[in-house]
């Protein structure tokens, strides 16, 4: 078996564990046997379970395969990671300073900070770091690698927000109708800059360490 279709079979078995548990009938039941404290902790573990070796098999198998696209270096492919990154970064750290009702463990239907721009900020940032990394990564590992999450990332913020509008949660389809599901597609993103200064200060700060140390962390 290629080391691509390793890849994308983790994938496929890690998203749809996601889809498949997440899902309302299957969601219900598992929450009525193990109950509403305990099911997110198997949810957790299955889904770790399967993302693991999904991310060893990448990373042994990294750069191979057919090349499908190539980049040649220059400052604008090296700025454009740069800013996609942080982008993606302040995302990453906002999602944790203002969850979104969207979560597992929803936070308030309040449009603010960076769910202003998304409101899928985790799911989004990792989609716009995939989408970076595959600029100057073409082999066909990697495209299936980083690939996998914006395709997962889309369809899972979809999947998400039906299931929140389904279950009538209170507040999410006011919510739904005041907030962009793709990044930066809505007039008021930065409506007020304030709410952004906390998630923008970590976010570039770990962008900076993280393309220090890249080379060390996580290779060429």
């Amino acid at each position: 078996m290629s080391p691509t279709l390793e890849v994308v079979l983790w994938w496929v078995a890690f998203a749809g564990a996601h889809l498949v548990m997440s899902s309302l009938p299957i969601r219900n039941r598992l929450v009525a046997m193990l109950g509403p404290r305990a099911f997110p902790g198997m949810y957790s573990l299955v889904v770790l379970g399967l993302f693991i070796p999904l991310v060893v098999t990448y990373f042994g198998n990294k750069h191979t395969g057919p090349l499908l696209w190539s980049i040649a270096p220059s400052p604008l492919l090296r700025w454009t990671m740069y800013v996609g990154n942080a982008v993606a970064l302040v995302l990453l750290v906002g999602s944790f300073i203002t969850p979104s009702p969207a979560n597992m463990i929803p936070g308030k239907p309040t449009p603010r900070g960076v769910l202003r721009i998304t409101r899928h900020p985790l799911i989004m940032g990792i989609a716009i770091w995939a989408t970076v990394h595959l600029l100057g990564n073409g082999s066909a590992t990697d495209v299936a690698f980083f690939g996998g999450f914006i395709v997962f990332g889309l369809i899972g913020a979809a999947h998400q927000d039906a299931r929140k509008l389904a279950t009538g949660v209170p507040g999410y389809r006011e919510f739904v109708a005041a907030t962009p599901f793709i990044p930066f597609t809505r007039a008021g993103a930065f409506g007020s800059v304030g709410e952004l200064v906390p998630a923008a200060a970590v976010g570039i700060i770990a962008t900076v360490v993280i393309r220090h140390f890249h080379a060390a962390w996580f290779g060429g």
